[in-house]
């Protein structure tokens, strides 16, 4: 389980998130919805470490990651797909993949097979610089990239975002299958409403840096999403 307590940062003197608290099940995939702007990339970042909260507690299961590093952070267990993917883009693919086996604690460091059955597109295009993949097949590297590090949880920042359709229901099969065969916890930012509803367990809003609704997916009703979502 992946639990935040209280967590608050502030850039100077303007505090973005205030007493934050959740707490993301093994096995589930856990929505994190809002507005723009309202802290849900600054969330995630403060969970990698990118970012040092103010005050507050990030744990993984019993143990608490709050002061480590962010690389440090990856050796325990958290893996990142950021916002805009930043795959390397002078690297070839299975470069960008090699970086991504630097998290692991086994000594590893050849890409499972697993990651080309599940992206056939990556097998085609292992000589390929990242900078040349479509933005769907970026995505797909982003996420292979964090999985190849064999993560206890992985952090999506935005992952359907500029992606054309049939590549988003790729990812979501591929979230719901790491989440139930590998019992990862799965945190997903995201605004495709019909998304988080389809594969998402659970989920909580964001407003000016505040949880202000939470519940099972189930719960996420029109008011809630006239509320606090809705532009």
């Amino acid at each position: 389980m992946l639990t935040i307590d209280r967590l608050n940062y502030a850039y100077g003197n303007v505090k973005t998130l205030h007493d934050v608290t959740m707490q993301m099940q093994s096995g589930q995939i856990t929505a994190i919805m809002g507005r723009n702007g309202v802290g849900k990339t600054t969330l995630i970042k403060n969970i990698m470490g990118l970012l040092k909260s103010s005050s507050g507690a990030i744990q993984l299961g019993t143990e608490d990651l709050t002061r480590l590093a962010p690389n440090y952070r990856a050796k325990k267990g958290i893996g990142l797909v950021p916002q805009g993917r930043q795959i390397f883009p002078k690297l070839t693919v299975e470069e960008n993949l090699q970086i991504g086996l630097q998290a692991r604690t086994d000594g590893n460091r050849k890409i499972s097979d697993e990651v080309f059955t599940t992206f056939p597109v990556l097998d085609k295009m292992r000589n390929r610089r990242g900078g040349d993949l479509s933005g769907g097949q970026q995505q797909q590297l982003a996420i292979a990239r964090a999985m190849v590090g064999n993560p206890k949880v992985l952090l999506l920042d935005e992952p359907t975002e500029g992606i054309q359709p049939n590549i988003i229901q790729l990812i979501g099969e591929v979230l719901v299958k790491l989440a139930k065969e590998r019992n990862m916890t799965i945190v997903l930012v995201e605004q495709y409403l019909d998304f988080v509803r389809d594969i998402a367990q659970s989920f909580y809003v964001l407003s000016r840096g505040r949880v202000v609704a939470a519940g099972k997916t189930a719960e996420l009703t029109e008011d809630v999403v006239t509320q606090h979502l809705k532009v």
